[in-house]
């Protein structure tokens, strides 16, 4: 480090407590990354990270959606335990409840600045559909532990198309007051369904034809917004942006940030100078924009003397999907890519794809080129970073979250001993040892509402050996009914009492 890094040690360096950043990517799959054996899109800035901290190649999300994966990654809690987890609408009441531990507590407790920046998606407001958002919301992510916040009220393609920065919408535009509405459309407002000539960015495959703002259809009606209305090709400026300027305003406390990216969620609409280098198209550049995002913050890290002094934690919060509802060329342009890796199924997919992510953790005391196999869930999330602030966690909070710094820093290869993760369709299913189990459940093989995904639905229990095939393709139920039975009670035990939590894998 040089002088000018030296001037600007943080108070964080100088007491030995490490800034931490929880970077959170969107439908990012385990197989879209280089470092993960993507050939067809190169992430060298991730890659960077990756030789420098420790890759995880067992990791899981508690859910293949997005709400309730978020929702297990801040309060240590599964989603299954809480009403209304699923996809939330953009005018959803907050999920999280004000009196919920969430782990920006964790941080405030320890003295950290708090900040949450980009994707949100657990709902605003204490209301559902009853939002002011011309004015200041009655409940916002202040009431989460979070100092700073500066959001997407749920996702790209939901309204309301603002960020929302403290509880107000950020440049708001007293001229275009904001109406939002998920059960009818406004007089006189254009819908991708009846004037498909105002989409002049993209078109939908399939949904997405309500609102039609900045040229692209939307889930969910609105008007009004005039100059706050985000543009799409801008949104990942705006989240870096933001990021790096909390990181320069607090780089002599101690921080804790919460940054979520949008790019790899659909409408993928990335910045100008992404477009035509992957061959991908749009996907491909998303994942590119993706990781000029990370070279942005490790950047700001290295400018203000931090970058030996912040953990980086580098994740996505459920697997890939190629066509989720918009004509972006997705599934010709993926070729020989496989957004998935070596897994069966996508996003949504009570298969292994749809809930096994990239995981990559650097930063001081985190083991440097290490590669680990074990077993590790995003629902540690809150014990394990509590671990690291030194925070004691309230008797009754987050009591499906465990301590795991030394596997998380590549310091050991202690397994979590079992992964839940919650699909789309509310099936819970399960990895523990070498086995993962998916719980009978009546329905469909494939999605019917869209996209080209398999449900994993299937009458009889579904037990896969994951150490002789990644891919799920021989069920051996049949084989070994006792690890059936051991997973049913497993699941049926943990669903059934809060916080149970077994010590021991599946063998």
């Amino acid at each position: 480090m040089g002088a000018a890094g030296m001037a600007l040690a943080s108070a964080a360096q100088q007491t030995g407590r490490p800034n931490v950043i929880f970077l959170l990517a969107d439908d990012l799959g385990w197989g879209d990354i280089s470092c993960y054996g993507a050939e067809r899109v190169a992430t060298p800035v991730v890659d960077s990270v990756t030789k420098a901290g420790t890759r995880f190649l067992n990791a899981h999300a508690c859910a293949s959606t997005s709400t309730p994966s978020r929702y297990a990654i801040l309060t240590g809690e599964y989603p299954f335990r809480k009403q209304g987890t699923d996809v939330a609408a953009g005018n959803a009441g907050m999920i999280i409840s004000p009196d919920q531990y969430t782990v920006a507590d964790v941080f405030r407790q320890a003295g950290y600045a708090t900040g949450a920046i980009g994707k949100w998606h657990l709902g605003l407001g204490s209301r559902t559909a009853e939002q002011d958002w011309n004015g200041k919301l009655d409940q916002d992510l202040s009431d989460l532990g979070f100092d700073y916040h500066y959001i997407m009220a749920a996702t790209a393609d939901r309204v309301p198309c603002v960020f929302i920065e403290n509880g107000r919408v950020a440049n708001y535009d007293p001229s275009a007051p904001i109406a939002v509405s998920y059960r009818r459309n406004f007089p006189g407002e254009p819908t991708g369904a009846a004037n498909p000539e105002v989409l002049t960015k993209l078109r939908h495959s399939h949904g997405h034809d309500m609102s039609v703002v900045n040229g692209i259809g939307r889930i969910g009606y609105m008007k009004g917004g005039g100059r706050a209305l985000w543009q799409d090709e801008n949104i990942a400026d705006s989240i870096a942006a933001k990021a790096v300027d909390f990181i320069g305003r607090h780089r002599e406390r101690p921080f804790f940030l919460y940054l979520c990216t949008n790019d790899v969620h659909v409408p993928r609409y990335p910045h100008e100078r992404f477009r035509g280098k992957s061959p991908m198209g749009l996907r491909g550049e998303a994942i590119m924009q993706f990781d000029w995002t990370v070279g942005q913050i490790t950047e700001a890290l290295r400018r203000n003397g931090l970058a030996d002094n912040t953990i980086l934690i580098i994740t996505s919060d459920n697997g890939p999907v190629l066509d989720d509802g918009y004509d972006d060329r997705a599934e010709e342009l993926a070729g020989t890519h496989k957004p998935g890796g070596p897994f069966r199924g996508a996003k949504y997919s009570s298969f292994e794809a749809g809930s096994v992510i990239p995981f990559i953790v650097s930063g001081p005391g985190v083991q440097a080129g290490k590669v680990s196999d074990a077993l590790v869930s995003q629902i540690d999330a809150l014990a394990t970073l509590a671990q690291l602030a030194g925070t004691r966690i309230p008797q009754g909070a987050a009591q499906d979250s465990r301590p795991f710094l030394k596997t998380w820093t590549g310091r050991s290869k202690a397994s979590r001993p079992f992964a839940l993760k919650y699909a789309a369709n509310h099936n819970i299913v399960a990895r523990s040892g070498r086995w993962k189990y998916i719980h009978p459940m009546k329905g469909p093989a494939m999605i019917q509402w869209g996209p080209k995904v398999e449900t994993g639905n299937a009458p009889e229990p579904q037990l896969y050996d994951m150490s002789t095939s990644l891919g799920e393709t021989a069920n051996r139920a049949a084989d070994h009914p006792r690890q059936v039975k051991a997973f049913q009670k497993l699941i049926h035990d943990v669903s059934a009492t809060k916080g149970y939590a077994p010590k021991r894998p599946i063998k």
